[in-house]
């Protein structure tokens, strides 16, 4: 009798440890986590031309690693802000130019991971390429940083142009030497773009979209950019050459928090 009340327990605790077991497999732990709203869409499946970099899956950001929420280099954008792009990209293909995005929807959670990265003012590891002329003390108060994003609401885009045929862009290597972001172009981390006057995500006023000190080509890039998204319905936001957000938002008052995975959105219609 003592057998045949231990052997039920036995397979019990045997099923036990493998439902443990298989929640904590990778497989179990590979979900995508929460799903995009419906309105939402990968941006190369409503236009597949425009070329994506999407820095923040990589350790070239002004923190110096990716950034959480982060999983996969993929730009995700509401719908109407992604037929935009379209439109716009068609035009720029006739006159042999290509739209890049570097950054698309950006989750709370990397909103959050940018604060915690701004008060730690012993972590300045990349200041000399991103920050070079500002205190790291200043980024809240001169704008660089806030606590809410127009990109988590998901029609709000960092973009620039290249001349095609596109070359490649080399990846950055955790470690190189860094140049300010507003040296010369040929100085300057390597960028296949075109020169818009500093490199992405430079926090200097030479990134102004009208900064005056910015001149010639440079300055006739910036405006070339700045009419052709804005013929679209993009309106771009005067202190950042790359930022434009499509109007009206779809969705204007709501910050997502959702994971940058291809999984999370559906097909387009």
């Amino acid at each position: 009798m003592t057998g045949m009340r231990t052997a039920p327990r036995a397979l019990a605790m045997a099923a036990a440890a493998l439902l443990a077991a298989t929640a904590l497999s990778p497989t179990a732990q590979a979900r995508p986590g929460p799903r995009a709203p419906e309105g939402f869409v990968a941006l190369r499946s409503v236009a597949p031309t425009i070329i994506q970099e999407m820095r923040y899956t990589t350790a070239h950001t002004f923190m110096g690693e990716r950034v959480d929420g982060y999983r996969q280099p993929v730009c995700i954008l509401t719908r109407p802000a992604a037929r935009a792009l379209h439109v716009a990209q068609r035009r720029l293909l006739r006159h042999g130019y290509a739209l890049k995005v570097y950054d698309c929807y950006r989750p709370q959670r990397a909103v959050d991971h940018f604060v915690r990265w701004a008060k730690d003012l012993d972590d300045r590891s990349m200041k000399r390429e991103f920050y070079p002329r500002v205190d790291k003390s200043r980024l809240f108060e001169d704008g660089y940083i806030a606590e809410k994003s127009g990109h988590s609401r998901g029609s709000t885009v960092d973009l620039t142009l290249v001349r095609l045929p596109a070359l490649p862009t080399r990846p950055y290597r955790p470690g190189e030497k860094l140049k300010p972001c507003f040296a010369p172009k040929d100085e300057r981390f390597p960028d296949n773009s075109v020169d818009m006057g500093t490199g992405y995500d430079c926090f200097d006023t030479l990134s102004h979209t009208d900064a005056p000190r910015i001149r010639g080509a440079q300055r006739a890039n910036r405006q070339f950019l700045k009419r052709t998204l804005t013929e679209v319905g993009f309106v771009n936001l005067p202190e950042e050459w790359w930022h434009f957000t499509f109007t009206p938002e779809l969705f204007p008052d709501t910050y997502f928090d959702f994971p940058v995975d291809r999984r999370v959105v559906g097909r387009p219609r």
